[in-house]
This record gives structure tokens, sequence and C-alpha cells, in this order.
């Protein structure tokens, strides 16, 4: 497996030894491919990954050498950082919104699937893309619960129109497909059994059978409570598919960011101070390696080491959590549980941080940068 340069036991390890005056994200190759053959093993299709999560080199390469065989693109940008690591894995460009520039740049490098979700961004494809061997997805959007917040104020077509895109797909050639988001961090398996039988209707409505349905992202990480149950979930989209479309299901894919890439990572952060009134400051925060945490909260698996790597214990506080900057803002939403022991120095390592941690840093009041250090295994937070 490929690994960033120098290689740790643990977090633990390097914490007590270099002691590092700025956030470190720890890497565990490891775990990243475990998790990429949870997801080959389990799911009904093809499994690609959201790049947009975590687009770090040796993310990529070791998803590729785990025998992941098409990514998930939203630029350009990305679209190279697959390249540079694979010229034959399949790229879906699944972004519905591209200029001119962008989809000539795609065909350039040898994307074969888009999606849309507006006539217009059909039309424009067309005009720049032969429709032989090419697929198009039109994607859905539905008022369904389940995930943190809905992609669908932004991406998406409502059903009917999704009928009048299918047929103008068609009928320009294209192999026809649908896709669909059911929601970030989504944990409500009927969420997708909601979009595959509206997406059997309009395929249905519109006349057409369906090449491939991507059932998306939205698969939840561990962030809170027990681990989520993603058997559960494949077993429902399988279920959910079969019963909709009968003998015309077509093939399935979906695209895992942050629970493919989520486990891979700790994240490590300095206390930089704790007041008598239960705030504690990090070293980190919303612009840095935490940028989710301002929306949908932290993870709840956290431990606290001392600099000397002394795990602190004991009894506990809900302690508000800000981030270095000077931004009121950079605060992790509602309350973290640490021990009351916890001192200006220690260290705070969360569990679960390679969803939106690189992939969203930001260098405000100077603060962001984050060290990125391989571990062979995560910290055990009892040894």
């Amino acid at each position: 497996m490929s690994r960033l340069p120098a290689v740790w036991p643990n977090p633990r390890s390097h914490l007590r030894t270099v002691q590092p005056d700025q956030p470190v994200l720890y890497f565990l190759p490891d775990a990243l491919h475990a998790t990429a053959c949870r997801f080959q093993a389990g799911f009904p299709g093809l499994v690609t990954y959201a790049v947009k999560a975590n687009d770090l080199h040796p993310v990529l390469e070791n998803l590729v050498q785990a025998g992941l065989m098409a990514f998930d693109v939203a630029s350009p940008d990305e679209i190279a950082k697959v390249r540079a690591v694979s010229d034959t894995v399949e790229i879906h460009y699944n972004n519905p919104v591209r200029s001119q520039r962008e989809i000539r740049s795609a065909i350039a490098q040898g994307v074969r699937s888009f999606s849309v979700d507006d006539m217009g961004e059909l039309e424009k494809l067309a005009a720049l893309v032969s429709s032989a061997g090419v697929e198009v997805s039109v994607r859905i959007k539905l008022t369904v619960a389940g995930g943190y917040y809905d992609f669908g104020s932004k991406f998406g077509a409502e059903p009917d129109q999704c009928v009048v895109l299918l047929r103008r797909a068609a009928a320009l050639g294209f192999d026809t497909s649908m896709t669909f988001h059911p929601g970030t961090q989504c944990e409500e398996p009927t969420a997708w059994t909601a979009y595959i039988e509206a997406a059997a209707e309009v395929a249905r409505a519109a006349g057409v059978k369906l090449h491939r349905l991507n059932v998306g992202g939205g698969f939840p990480a561990h962030r809170v409570a027990e681990a989520p149950d993603l058997e559960a979930i494949f077993e429902r989209i399988a279920q959910s598919v079969a019963a909709a479309f009968g003998r015309d299901a077509p093939d399935l894919v979906c695209e895992p960011g942050r629970a493919m890439v989520a486990e891979a990572f700790q994240l490590a952060a300095c206390v930089k101070s704790r007041r008598d009134d239960g705030r504690v400051y990090l070293n980190d925060g919303v612009y840095g390696g935490m940028a989710e945490a301002a929306l949908i909260g932290s993870v709840d698996r956290t431990a606290v080491f001392s600099p000397t790597g002394v795990q602190r214990v004991g009894p506990h506080f809900d302690a508000v959590v800000f981030g270095p900057t000077c931004d009121s803002l950079d605060r992790i939403k509602g309350t973290v549980s640490l021990p009351r022991t916890i001192a200006e120095g220690d260290y705070v390592l969360f569990d679960g941080m390679g969803g939106y941690s690189t992939a969203t840093l930001t260098r405000f009041n100077g603060y962001g940068a984050l060290e990125i250090v391989t571990v062979d295994r995560g910290s055990d937070h009892g040894t």
C-alpha cells in the first residue's frame, strides 16, 4: 500500500515523541483498504469514490490498489488528480454544472460519463461531445428526510422534468442513466427506497430503459453513537431495485465519499487554553480540519493525551470548544465531552476525520496548516 513518508506505530507515539505545535492528521492506509473492501463486498454494483471528500494522492492511490476502478469528480482539477494515479479508471463527472471549457477538458482526459439536471446543460454537453458510448445520467431530486442537509436546493430536477430530460438524452443517442443523492450522512435506508422507486417511475414514463442507476453518496460514516449499518443499506438498495424495476433493473453504481475515507484519518488538535467556565480553545477548528463541525457537530469518539502521552481519564464534562481564529463562528456545534483533567498543552484526538478535513482547509488568520503523518494503526484510546 502507498504511504506518506514517515510511518509511526500510532498517533500516541508520534504525539509523545514530537509534541507537535500544529494540528496533525494521522493517515491509516489499512483502515482505508478495509473500508474499500467492505463497500466492494457489500454493495450490489460498481463502487466509485467521490474525490471531493479527500483528494490526497495517497488516498486515491490506495483506493486504486484496493481495487476501485471508478471515481466521481466535480472538476477538471479532480480529474487530473485521479489521472495522476491511473490512466485506466473510469471517471464520472457528476457535477451537473459545467462550463464549455470544463467539458472540453474532461473529454480530453477520457471522461465518458456525465450527469445533467437541466435541458440547457444537456444541450451544451451534446454540442461538445459525440454521444456514442457516452453516458448521461439524469439527476432527480425529491423531498426526502434522512440526511443532515439536502442537496436538492442546488442540484437535481423534479420527476416530471427528469422524464423530459431522459427522453431527450435518449434521442440524442447517449447511454441513458439516472442518479440521485439522498442527503449528507444519511442513516435512513428508506431514503434510498424513495429515490429508487421515483427513478423507476420516471424511466417508465419516459419509455427509456436505464443503462445504470447511480444511488449516490450519502452513506453515513461513524460520527456519533453506534457505527452505521452499511450492510443494511446495501441490502435495502438491492431489494428496492428488484421491486421497483423487476426485469428491467439497471446496473447499480454508488459514490461514497465521507463513508469511504472517514476512518482512514484521526485528527490531533492541541489545547491552547482551558477556561474555568468550561470553554476549551484548540489550535484547529472549522476553518481547518473541522469544517463540518459548525454544521453537523463533531465526532463523539475522542481521547485526550498529555504532552507526554498519558491519557486523561476520569469524569467528563460538556465543553464548549472553539478553534484558534478570531471568528466566533469558529466553534464546534453543541458540546464535546472531555475529561475534567484536560489542560493546556494536551492533545485531543478525534476519530473518523478523513472526510472533508484536508479538502476544505482555509488559511484564515494564518491558521489551517495540517501536518499529515502515516501510522500503522490508530489510537486504541486505552494503551
